[in-house]
């Protein structure tokens, strides 16, 4: 086996055999394979493919670079990952709902892929939260809370942890194979008994045609299932934010207002969607019906937020965020209104772009080593269809400088398109795939 010789038969578009992809997994894993190699590897792959066969095999590989887990727990031991989106904080929501409805979820994360945020940075802007945590203190955080939203630990899946990071860097996100692979490994790895997978589709995902949507969709739960791990995908609009607020600290705080009993749609209702899907599919509700009722109640009740408290304060959180988020939520120090130039209907808001001007604010990474500012964004997005005046809010900028500010409140006008007629409606979940 040699690294050179795998990625120059990619680089001609030959298959590769199992074996060689199990070898350069375990490269990644244990260093042998260098970053050049890996990112050499990402870009081959990314133009080639790996057909269905070596997606499967690298998937495999991936997860067998490291350990896997087992459960001992009185609940079925449930999952969500989301492809990535522009204000997609579903995870911080279903984690702790589905733990209210008697579920287990040992949610293995990531951190900002792109103009995407990263639900690792989400959570690591409440203060003292931590998302590195030992096997040990992964099994002890789901068995109290019901729910951890962690990393990979060195030993999970560790050569897609070296590959995800080399994925960032070399625009080699968008590859259905690495995606696939980057996914699947982590959460098979994770010992799940059910798993349902968000796969967006839109101006704000890494998917902008329905057609590949669905050919990502496909790959997974067909690899997922193939694996022994029961999956279905929903594919979802992502052609505007989903919440209202775009950056880690200010898409927390719409979390908590959901938490707290506010219905801020679409947020709640893809979560919902999800999460019915999953409790059904796995066999612990009757019906979706039933999982959408047993959810709601759990969010409607406090009993959700309840349980992420329980996990924050476990992962080292103060004691009272849930019930004062807004004393400990990180502020940017530059705040500004930007406003409608002319009246219309909001007709269409070009994700990547707002999700490009966060990371460009501080929000998220140009490069591996960028530390991220949890306090930046934007918030109070004006939702798609609206019919805005002139002089109206269509967001507020979050900044840690006016240079900054100015800049990422022109994309947000850029962004934005304002039209006379009324856009049709949003449908949040475009299919379904099993």
């Amino acid at each position: 086996m040699d690294a050179r010789a795998i990625i120059a038969a990619l680089r001609r578009g030959e298959p590769v055999a199992p074996d060689a992809l199990t070898w350069f997994a375990q490269g990644l894993a244990d260093q042998s394979v260098t970053d050049a190699q890996a990112g050499a590897f990402a870009m081959a792959v990314c133009l080639r493919g790996l057909g269905q066969d070596g997606r499967a095999a690298l998937t495999l590989a991936m997860r067998d670079s490291g350990k896997t887990l087992k459960w001992d727990v009185a609940g079925p031991v449930l999952d969500k990952h989301s492809t990535g989106g522009v204000g997609d904080c579903v995870s911080l929501v279903l984690a702790p709902a589905l733990a209210a409805c008697g579920a287990y979820v040992p949610m293995i994360s990531g951190r900002g892929l792109g103009h995407t945020g990263g639900t690792l940075d989400k959570m690591e802007s409440i203060p003292g939260v931590s998302t590195s945590v030992d096997e040990g203190q992964f099994h002890s955080i789901v068995s109290q809370a019901g729910c951890a939203i962690v990393s990979a630990s060195a030993d999970i899946a560790p050569a897609d942890k070296r590959l995800y990071a080399v994925r960032d860097v070399t625009a080699t996100v968008e590859s259905l194979d690495l995606i696939t692979a980057s996914i699947l490994s982590k959460k098979l790895a994770a010992g799940l008994q059910g798993l349902v997978l968000d796969v967006k589709v839109g101006s704000g995902a890494f998917m902008k045609a329905a057609e590949d949507a669905r050919a990502l969709a496909t790959a997974l739960v067909a690899t997922a299932n193939l694996a022994g791990c029961p999956t279905t995908a929903l594919i979802t609009d992502m052609n505007a934010p989903l919440a209202p607020a775009l950056g880690n600290a200010l898409e927390v705080a719409e979390v908590m207002k959901v938490l707290r009993g506010g219905q801020r749609r679409p947020l709640y209702e893809l979560s919902l969607a999800l999460g019915a899907q999953l409790l059904f599919s796995s066999g612990h509700v009757a019906s979706e019906d039933a999982g959408r009722e047993a959810l709601s109640n759990a969010i409607t009740s406090g009993r959700a937020a309840e349980r992420f408290g329980k996990m924050i304060v476990a992962m080292g959180g103060p004691l009272g965020f849930v019930d004062n988020p807004e004393r400990y939520l990180p502020e940017a120090p530059v705040i500004r209104e930007v406003t409608a130039r002319a009246s219309g209907y909001v007709s269409a808001i070009e994700g990547e772009t707002l999700g490009l001007a966060v990371v460009g604010l501080g929000g998220g990474r140009q490069v591996e080593s960028d530390l991220v500012n949890p306090a930046v964004g934007f918030s109070d997005v004006v939702t798609l269809g609206t019919r805005v005046v002139k002089g109206q809010v269509l967001a507020r900028v979050h900044g840690a400088r006016e240079g900054q500010a100015d800049q990422a409140a022109a994309a947000l006008r850029h962004a934005i398109t304002l039209s006379d007629a009324r856009p049709a409606k949003r449908e949040l979940v475009h299919e379904v795939i099993r």
